[in-house]
């Protein structure tokens, strides 16, 4: 087996025994030590949390405006997360590439076919959340900077209905453009919203995550 087969295969696949303390010890090192700091020099961070609590593991669904958004999301929930991260962040080559998937690995992230809902994702899904993690999920996919809520991929509801988990969701703004002005410090606003639950119709819950997100983040709903 090759080199390139063998990180496909170690990094879509995961076990509970991946999302432990040491994940959660460097998710903390990385909030706190290198994103924090190097994003206060540039923003001021507001969140508003509506007296949620979340009491069992759940999915996470924030709207997805930047690369910042998965400390984001991590900074307004407070707790154990997994990610799910588009596979080609994990099939880069030489040194970057290696060092790229090895610290996204550790700070609980798999690899994911954001085409279709894999075998190897549903089960990785399921170890997360045996690991009492809860798992980020981005609806929309990728980036959207166009103010819109769009383009959703329903993948986290079905994966919602297959592990019985509700959804919470996150709203993100103020990151639509990336500031480096130390003297502007533009304002980032999370929110979270009111979590969904699984036993709702499909199409009743990506309604509800689209209007909740839109009414947080005053974008538009298209």
């Amino acid at each position: 087996m090759n080199e390139e087969m063998r990180a496909k295969r170690n990094y879509t696949r995961k076990y509970a025994k991946d999302f432990n303390i040491f994940t959660k010890l460097f998710q903390i090192y990385a909030l706190n030590i290198i994103f924090l700091p190097f994003a206060f020099l540039f923003y001021s961070i507001e969140c508003k949390k509506n007296n949620y609590k979340v009491k069992s593991p759940c999915i996470v669904a924030p709207n997805h405006i930047s690369y910042f958004d998965p400390f984001l999301a991590t900074l307004a929930t407070n707790i154990g997360l997994a990610y799910m991260a588009k596979k080609e962040l994990f099939e880069g080559k030489g040194f970057l590439g290696w060092y790229v998937r090895r610290n996204i690995s550790r700070l609980g992230a798999f690899a994911v076919n954001r085409e279709k809902l894999e075998v190897s994702t549903i089960k990785s899904a399921k170890e997360v959340f045996k690991a009492n993690f809860s798992l980020c999920i981005f609806p929309q996919g990728g980036i959207r900077k166009n103010k819109k809520i769009e383009a959703i991929n329903k993948g986290f509801v079905v994966l919602a209905k297959m592990v019985k988990v509700d959804i919470l969701p996150v709203a993100i703004s103020g990151v639509e453009q990336y500031n480096w002005n130390i003297f502007k410090r533009n304002k980032i606003k999370l929110e979270v919203g009111t979590p969904i639950s699984y036993l709702d119709d499909e199409e009743d819950i990506i309604q509800n995550w689209r209007k909740q997100i839109a009414d947080m983040t005053n974008y538009e709903l298209a």
